[in-house]
């Protein structure tokens, strides 16, 4: 019964938000406390949420302190050299636009943090696919796969989980996943390539100059939806984030085709290179600041979030000495925060209620059981397809705690090694970076301002192939 009620309260709540008949953060409280008293157990709701939120509550600190701390470096300019780079390969061709979104979000994920990976993409890509026309829930599906393939290296968070639970070294587990995990970011790549060239027929080429006279044309429009929407794109958009309205009414100076006749590439910036919070005399103190706070991130010196809590605090007083700046700034990313530490906290009503009745348990013991025997050789299969559901419905730590030990004991009796199973049970992260029990999906799709149905509607079926193709090649090499 627990099994039956467990895929039935996450069935509802996946259909509910994507037919927007609910919010998420409210579909995350009541749906599981309506499934709390279907179980019989609703007089022991309140110790759940409880659960859930004590172990939450960190990862909302984080995102929290992170989130003000990438934004303040978003202000003071930090990424935009990168930004730039990306912005000049992509021009106005929505196809280099997509596949740029691709190789931005795969590069700034060698930090292992999704949440700072979705922040600088989408403060980087939003004003062109706004200025072009584009589908945003391109940008967030694309960003989400390639941080989910990035997300399996060692200090990303799965790989260490696996060989804590196993008890091998992640090394062992990783190095040899390269070619496989390689194939896959470039099956991101080509995706990329493809909805690139669907968006391109779609919305058409334009040049730099005609995407600056349908920007101006448009100009009330864009003021409209960048700066009145709320959520947490205003701190990354409409007050020094990516273009915003801000810069819209700026390079409408002399209006009209006479003024775009004059552009240029530095004319079509995502992150305005004028904004009153540029701090390039502190350009190096930022980057060695955030090179520190990295390394000390890999290197588990302190917790992460009093990692990013010490860091926001050091980057707002030297940028920032002033007390009425340091408080603006704040308030510029507020929304963005309590956006998503709201979904964070909600989330964790989800999750508490779902380990606490045990029905997650119920359901992993019911999908192990249901392999059939014939398949123990195969373990490593099994365990990879297995990977893209469970880790989709479950947090990495339900998975590679409660359900992977089972697997690898399965596959050791009928000689597949411990190895093989870990490496196999990692294919599954480019579903699971979408999964409504990520909290960094939350910063992707509120910063894109996009629903979080839309994006889960999208982006499930080509995350599920790239997971696929990630399977498909480890087997290929003989590495699964």
């Amino acid at each position: 019964m627990l099994t039956i009620l467990g895929f039935a309260m996450i069935a509802t709540f996946l259909v509910l938000i994507m037919m927007k008949k609910m919010s998420p953060i409210a579909a995350l409280v009541l749906i599981p406390a309506l499934f709390c008293v279907f179980v019989g157990k609703g007089a022991h709701l309140g110790d759940y949420v409880i659960d859930g939120v004590s172990s939450l509550a960190p990862t909302a600190a984080m995102l929290m302190f992170a989130i003000v701390y990438f934004g303040v470096m978003i202000d003071v300019g930090l990424f935009d050299p990168i930004v730039r780079a990306i912005l000049k390969f992509c021009k106005a061709d929505p196809m280099r636009v997509v596949v740029g979104t691709a190789l931005l979000a795969a590069i700034v994920s060698l930090d292992g943090d999704g949440s700072t990976t979705f922040m600088i993409t989408v403060s980087a890509m939003y004003p062109l696919y706004k200025r072009l026309k584009m589908s945003l829930v391109v940008m967030t599906g694309v960003a989400a796969m390639a941080n989910g393939v990035m997300n399996t290296l060692p200090w990303g968070g799965p790989t260490a989980r696996a060989a804590t639970a196993l008890k091998v070294d992640a090394t062992d587990i990783f190095v040899p996943m390269i070619p496989a995990l390689a194939v896959g970011l470039l099956a991101v790549v080509a995706l990329a390539y493809v909805l690139g060239l669907r968006e391109r027929r779609r919305v058409g080429t334009l040049t730099l100059d005609q995407a600056l006279v349908r920007e101006r044309e448009r100009e009330p429009e864009s003021e409209t939806v960048l700066v009145g929407a709320g959520s947490g794109a205003e701190a990354g958009v409409g007050r020094g984030g990516p273009g915003g309205a801000d810069r819209s009414r700026g390079s409408a100076g002399s209006g009209g085709s006479g003024a775009a006749d004059e552009a240029s590439d530095d004319d079509f910036k995502g992150l305005d290179p004028n904004r009153p919070t540029l701090r390039p005399k502190l350009y190096w103190f930022n980057a060695l600041l955030t090179v520190a706070l990295l390394t000390a991130m890999i290197m588990e010196l302190l917790p992460i979030p009093v990692l990013f809590l010490l860091g926001a605090a050091l980057a707002l007083t030297v940028n920032f000495p002033h007390i009425p700046d340091q408080k603006a700034r704040i308030a510029a990313h507020a929304d963005n925060v309590l956006n998503v530490s709201g979904m964070v906290f909600a989330a964790a009503v989800f999750t508490g209620v779902l380990t606490g009745t045990g029905m997650v348990d119920s359901m992993a013991n019911w999908l192990v059981e249901t392999i059939p025997e014939g398949m123990g050789p195969h373990m490593g299969l099994v365990t990879g397809l297995l990977s893209l559901p469970l880790t989709y419905f479950m947090s990495n730590d339900g998975f590679y705690f409660g359900v992977l030990p089972v697997l690898a004991e399965a596959g050791h009796a009928h000689g597949v090694s411990t190895l093989e199973i870990a490496r196999a049970s990692i294919v599954g992260q480019p579903l699971h970076m979408s999964s409504p029990l990520v909290p960094a999906v939350y910063v992707l799709v509120g910063m894109a301002r996009v629903e979080f149905g839309d994006h889960t509607k999208f982006v499930v079926k080509w995350a599920v192939l790239t997971s696929l193709v990630i399977l498909a090649a480890g087997i290929l090499f003989g590495i699964i």
